[in-house]
């Protein structure tokens, strides 16, 4: 099982953004969340906020916290993790600047192996 984003550009100066966000629950019997972000002008941190914070709020709902969605990244992750219920958020994220001339593109993946 995998899950990619993509964004690419043509145009010089543009940012372009990749990231797969992550969200585990602390019950293996429950099902964690993946979340992908692609876009522009997003630099890495931003990019990699939204995408962690996409997939701990989807994961967040499905086991009934409410976390008020107006809220900084920072300070949702901090309920979400202090509840008991989510024990890890993580992300992969790619960014790059569009060149002169030549096309641009990220690329962030995350692939699942099963036993």
């Amino acid at each position: 099982f995998c899950v990619l984003a993509r964004s690419d550009t043509n145009e010089h100066g543009r940012i372009v953004s990749s990231s797969i966000g992550v969200a585990v629950p602390r019950d293996p019997e429950q099902w964690g969340y993946l979340s992908e972000v692609h876009g522009h002008g997003m630099n890495e941190n931003t990019a990699a906020d939204m995408a962690e914070d996409l997939a701990a709020g989807m994961l967040g709902t499905t086991l009934g916290l409410e976390v008020d969605p107006n809220k900084a990244w920072s300070e949702k992750e901090q309920v979400y993790k202090s509840s008991g219920m989510i024990i890890r958020t993580t992300n992969i994220t790619q960014t790059g600047r569009g060149q002169q001339d030549l096309w641009t593109t990220t690329v962030a993946m995350a692939v699942f192996l099963f036993d």
